[in-house]
């Protein structure tokens, strides 16, 4: 298993077609996802503050299937760092205490001006727009994501979705590049 890791910032985790396609690469063994319980309350609220149709069970569930299947994935023991650290957002201090603990390469994030690279380098990490993470993925090991795609579709039952629809769902998550670089293989999804 190969050792670049991957932390996903709770944006990346909050929409869940996102999330979805997030989890089904970090079973793909192309990378190592990792996350925290601080990362999951935040984005479990912000959810359950859009969403009050769903209960907190509901993504409590979620919150554990992800740990479960998802090696190592929980980073813990880097609280220690919080206030040592600079960002622009105080409050983001907990994700990159995460990465440098969880020895993580990227931080998968929306926010990238919340992480500086001029902060971020000397620990040997980069903050990465989940579109240009999946484009690097794309590179690596197209079959792969191709697989982990097709399986997201196929799991798709309420409301079942064809490769055009799920590209377009991606495309709407912020995924441009990436889905244009898929359109081309929507046979293998």
């Amino acid at each position: 298993m190969t050792q670049f890791t991957a932390l996903y910032d709770a944006c990346v985790l909050y929409p869940a077609p996102l999330r979805d396609l997030l989890m089904r690469l970090a079973l793909t063994e192309l990378f190592r996802a990792k996350w925290t319980d601080q990362i999951h309350d935040e984005w479990t609220r912000n959810v359950l503050a859009n969403r009050p149709d769903l209960k907190p069970e509901q993504l409590e569930r979620t919150r554990k299937l992800m740990n479960a299947h998802v090696p190592d994935s929980l980073v813990t023991g880097y609280e220690d760092l919080i206030p040592v650290l600079t960002l622009p957002d105080v409050d983001d201090r907990h994700v990159f205490a995460a990465a440098i603990r969880g020895r993580a390469d990227v931080i998968v994030t929306f926010n990238l001006s919340d992480f500086p690279s001029r902060q971020l380098e000397p620990y040997g990490i980069e903050a990465q727009h989940p579109d240009e993470f999946l484009c690097h993925l794309i590179d690596l090991d197209i079959a792969a994501v191709c697989g982990a795609i097709k399986h997201q579709r196929e799991a798709l039952r309420n409301p079942k979705r064809t490769v055009v629809e799920l590209l377009e769902t991606l495309e709407n998550q912020s995924l441009p590049q990436s889905v244009g670089r898929l359109r081309p293989f929507s046979a293998l999804l």
